[in-house]
This record gives structure tokens, sequence and C-alpha cells, in this order.
């Protein structure tokens, strides 16, 4: 698991005061790119985002936590989730602000998918996590292919 938490800055604003999605989703590729590489301890590269829903805005001056973990691995790839909340510094409430899902494969020193150490979820919750991870990547796989055959 990895934390990365940035307060937000004008710069990462529009001029109403709102944080930018993709400030926010590079700081999701970071976490979770960073989360992957400990995982495998090799270089990984993104292969998917998931869908991205952003259920409330982020302000500038709020502190963005990102919270990312290894949620399933097949053979050279693995999803890697990320929770993303932003904390009101002078009140102290935290926001759930969005969540996705990324794809990490990890590539040898030839760029080649190579694997990666699989995990064993103990807890209800990485068991939650895992089934869930397994069944998502099932679709994905089932998406691509149907856009294959099409």
């Amino acid at each position: 698991m990895s934390v990365i938490s940035t307060q937000m800055l004008p710069s990462d604003a529009n001029p109403m005061g709102n944080v930018h999605g993709g400030t926010i989703l590079k700081m999701v590729d970071v976490a979770a790119g960073v989360t992957a590489l400990r995982h495998a301890r090799m270089n990984t590269v993104t292969a998917s985002i998931d869908r991205m829903d952003f259920y409330n805005p982020v302000y500038v001056g709020n502190l963005l936590t990102l919270k990312a973990s290894v949620n399933y691995v097949g053979m050279t790839s693995m999803e890697v989730g990320v929770r993303i909340e932003a904390e009101n510094l002078r009140t102290g409430k935290v926001t759930h602000t969005g969540s996705c899902y990324l794809t990490y494969v990890a590539i040898d020193e030839n760029g080649r998918p190579t694997e990666v150490p699989n995990i064993v979820p103990e807890t209800p919750e990485e068991k939650r996590r895992w089934t869930a991870g397994k069944e998502r990547r099932e679709e994905r796989l089932r998406f691509v292919a149907r856009q294959e055959s099409e």
C-alpha cells in the first residue's frame, strides 16, 4: 500500500477554484505506479485506467490524499485500486472525492511483460478486494475480446 498527500495550490485549479481532474488523474497514476513498482520490484507500465468517477470537488487549499493498494495479480499484470480523499485543513473534514482502478504490467529489461509476484489475501477486506479485482479483470478481458471480434 502507498499513501501520497499533497496540498492543492492555485496552479492545480481552474479559475473557479476547483482542482482540475487531470491534475488528480496524474496523482492517481503516480500513487498507483509507486504501489505497482513496490509490489513487483521491477519496472511497470500503465496498461489501463478503469472508469474514473469524481464524487465531490477538490478545492485549492485541500490536502489531497491518495491511498493505493494492489487488489489482484495475474501472470504479468496487477490491478491497483486508488481511493482519493480531500481534507479541508481548516475544519479537518475529510471527503471521499473519487476512486478508480488501474492495471499495470511488469516489464523486464527488454521491455517485455514478465511475471509478477502473487498476493495471498488474508483478511476479509483483502479477500473481498481480490475477488472484485478478479471479476473486473475478467470483464476487461471480455471487453477486449468483443472489440477484437468487431
